[in-house]
């Protein structure tokens, strides 16, 4: 066996984090298979199974702070994130925050 199929065996460790409400993170370390994806991860790393509220169809996940797809390859040391719908336009959470304010 050389040091690829070694590595490959061995598979590889990457993170998954989300967050069911505000102020409340979680993130676990996961390992997976040498070519797992985004997905495989998740399935893996049990947060499914601890946050009911969490529909892995309809969130939006991300690599690292970046948009991805479900089926997309992790490489060694990704950090999955899975991401809360919005619950107001930002823009809209702006506006009210200024209207709130004292005039100066």
């Amino acid at each position: 066996m050389d040091s690829d199929d070694a590595t490959a065996a061995a598979g590889m460790r990457v993170s998954v984090a989300c967050s069911e409400q505000a102020g409340a993170a979680f993130e676990v370390s996961v390992e997976v298979a040498c070519g797992a994806t985004v997905l495989d991860a998740i399935r893996g790393s049990g947060v499914l199974g601890r946050f009911a509220t969490i529909d892995v169809s309809r969130c939006q996940v991300g690599i690292w702070g970046r948009a991805t797809k479900l089926d997309a390859r992790l490489a060694d040391g990704d950090r999955v994130e899975l991401y809360r719908p919005l619950v107001m336009d930002p823009m809209q959470a702006r506006r009210l925050r200024a209207s709130r304010r004292k005039p100066r």
